[in-house]
């Protein structure tokens, strides 16, 4: 066998066929990998968005026990705006402030996550009536739309749950024990 320069070189490359062949199987696999990160990407979108009510739920607790003073996390659900604030004691009554310069202490949460609060245990298909969650204690200047746990200086909290869900179904619940303010974030079924 005689190998000569000029058929050698009309071997050493693919041919149109070749080429085409192997763009479109990229094209397929394209196609199925796209709508996959879609899901991953909100999924991760949701897990954020968890981790930061979960952080800001313990700064407030924090908070509370280390200047012996209640705090709270309220919660905007119509702007989806949150804010570490402190109890003040006037002469009208109590209140509560925002305390300001705290580093996680206030800040958007994404849009595209829808909220919810919950008592623990509560049935996810029946719709959370919002006067019946809130306790007298921490109803004192809450706006409608807003939402708002208690932590208190003794190391104790509201007993609640935050439900956090995504647009593609995917769900989150954030709970508080009230024994000792721990917070967890636990992941629901897809609905």
């Amino acid at each position: 066998m005689n190998l000569t320069p000029q058929n050698s070189s009309r071997r050493s490359g693919f041919t149109l066929m070749e080429l085409m062949v192997v763009l479109v199987l990229i094209g397929i696999m394209t196609a199925m990998i796209i709508p996959e990160m879609k899901g991953t990407y909100e999924e991760a979108l949701l897990h954020s968005t968890g981790r930061e009510l979960a952080n800001a739920c313990g700064i407030a607790y924090s908070r509370a026990v280390s200047v012996q003073q209640p705090h709270r996390v309220r919660l905007d659900k119509i702007t989806h705006r949150y804010a570490i604030e402190r109890r003040v004691r006037e002469t009208h009554g109590n209140g509560f402030v925002p305390v300001r310069d705290l580093p996680g202490g206030e800040g958007t949460l994404d849009a595209r996550i829808s909220i919810e609060f919950r008592k623990p245990g509560e049935d996810v298909s029946v719709p959370a009536n919002s006067d019946s969650l809130r306790s007298p204690q921490s109803e004192a200047s809450l706006h409608d739309g807003d939402e708002g746990i208690l932590f208190y200086p003794d190391g104790t909290a509201d007993a609640r749950e935050i439900q956090l869900q995504d647009r593609d179904g995917f769900r989150l619940a954030i709970r508080i024990n009230p024994t000792t303010a721990r917070v967890q974030i636990k992941e629901l079924e897809r609905q």
